[in-house]
């Protein structure tokens, strides 16, 4: 996306909804007043989600307003983790892991499925205005490889065939359900090896 079009797509103004600022007091008694600057992160995950999953220069100075700290502060903070959306993102956000484990198991068939499904580069959101995707590095779910993530979801165990119907199923608006797809339980084996006694005398 243009910087042109995020800029345009800036609202003026920004704050929390009656929901997120008691959320927001809350998280603040995690914390020492002295300290309340490290409310910082979850802040910018509620703003986040508030705003259809991006984060505007409003939010943050919003957010730093609340937490009485500089405003270019929240900025290195929302502009170093990746996690953090700062230009408009689809409904749902496809995120591919292409990290090795992810990439031999076949991540590179779930991207060309992305480019093929929602769009033909990343950040770039589909036709239908409800999805867009992006490459990542490792997600943490290594063991349950190829897998994405679908705003806070994690789709696990996927290949081609199955990755194909949950993008289809973003794009209709009518998700599946996450989790894995292999029916694997946590990071449970796939399958349950005998014990060769040879091997273990």
């Amino acid at each position: 996306m243009s910087l042109k079009k995020v800029h345009d797509q800036q609202p003026k103004e920004f704050e929390f909804s009656k929901e997120n600022f008691e959320k927001a007091e809350e998280i603040l008694k995690r914390y020492p007043k002295k300290n309340k600057k490290s409310a910082v992160m979850p802040f910018l995950y509620l703003a986040q989600k508030q705003n259809d999953n991006w984060i505007p220069l409003a939010a943050m100075k919003y957010i730093a307003n609340l937490l009485s700290m500089p405003y270019i502060s929240v900025y290195e903070v929302a502009t170093f983790y990746t996690m953090y959306n700062l230009a408009p993102v689809g409904k749902h956000f496809v995120q591919v892991c292409t990290t090795t484990p992810c990439l031999i198991r076949g991540a590179d068939k779930i991207v060309k499925l992305c480019k093929e499904k929602i769009s033909p580069n990343e950040n770039q959101i589909s036709n239908k205005g409800n999805c867009s995707w992006i490459e990542v590095e490792c997600l943490g779910a290594c063991v349950s490889a190829p897998m994405i993530q679908v705003n806070d979801d994690y789709y696990e165990d996927l290949d081609e065939k199955s990755a194909k119907e949950i993008l289809e199923s973003l794009i209709k608006d009518k998700p599946l359900k996450p989790g894995s797809y292999k029916g694997r339980k946590n990071t449970a084996p796939e399958k349950k090896q005998p014990i060769n006694k040879e091997n273990h005398a």
